[in-house]
């Protein structure tokens, strides 16, 4: 069964050729510990271009392509539409913006800042030792998984569709998913720095969770691939920060 749940969760957060069927991703929408656990493996993954001896606008450039080969451009069209819904007001309002199908001043400005920012974060990783941006990687794609996970123990649904199927899952799967979380912490030294990386991407994740139940009514799929995409960013930044502090 867990396997199956991690593969049902990499069907769902990656485009990693894992198979797509109604078993794996029952399992998965079941267990939060399956978020987590995908994050190390797609961590892993996006590690990978920033080991090659190239230039620092290379690897980059080959990250950022990385990141979304292997993850998919639909998290990303969560967070667009978040964007859009920010620049507008009244909640009905929002959830229409949402469903709307062009692409507004909040989405570009969104994703334009998203874009960026991963694109800086690679360039301040590249100067570290290997080390150091294996257990960033790493650590910052299991922390934004594991926001997720969070965000399907403790969320209610805005609507039906994809993030009321996902809401569905206990906060005592939540603690467990929080335990399998922590051996990332021994990826990074001092373990400070794993620390604070989770503890900010969970805050942000906090924070996106409270803005969408007051300004959304609730937890989405958009707001769940939002969180994903905003959570991994943070915990980047800070870990490029506090690696080089220590």
């Amino acid at each position: 069964m867990a396997l199956t749940a991690v593969r049902g969760a990499l069907g769902f957060l990656s485009r990693l050729p894992v198979g797509h069927d109604e078993d794996a991703w029952d399992a998965f929408r079941r267990s939060s510990v399956a978020f987590p656990l995908a994050g190390y493996v797609i961590g892993m993954f996006l590690a990978i271009p920033l080991l090659l001896p190239l230039p620092a606008s290379v690897d980059a450039t080959l990250f950022l392509a990385t990141v979304y080969g292997v993850t998919g451009i639909n998290h990303v069209d969560g967070l667009a539409d978040l964007g859009d819904a920010a620049a507008v007001h009244g909640a009905e309002k929002r959830r229409t913006v949402m469903k709307d199908m062009d692409v507004g001043v909040g989405a570009l400005l969104a994703v334009s800042l998203l874009v960026v920012g991963l694109a800086l974060a690679a360039v301040g990783l590249v100067a570290l030792p290997l080390e150091a941006i294996i257990a960033i990687v790493v650590t910052a794609e299991v922390s934004a998984k594991l926001g997720m996970a969070g965000l399907a123990a403790f969320g209610s649904p805005a609507h039906e569709g994809l993030g009321s199927q996902l809401v569905d899952q206990t906060p005592r799967g939540f603690v467990v998913a929080v335990i399998v979380s922590l051996p990332t912490l021994a990826f990074s030294w001092p373990p400070l720095v794993g620390i604070v990386m989770m503890s900010a991407s969970l805050l942000t994740t906090a924070i996106i969770g409270w803005w969408a139940r007051s300004w959304l009514g609730g937890v989405s799929g958009d707001v769940f691939g939002a969180t994903n995409e905003l959570s991994r960013l943070v915990a980047l930044h800070v870990g490029v920060v506090m690696w080089t502090l220590f």
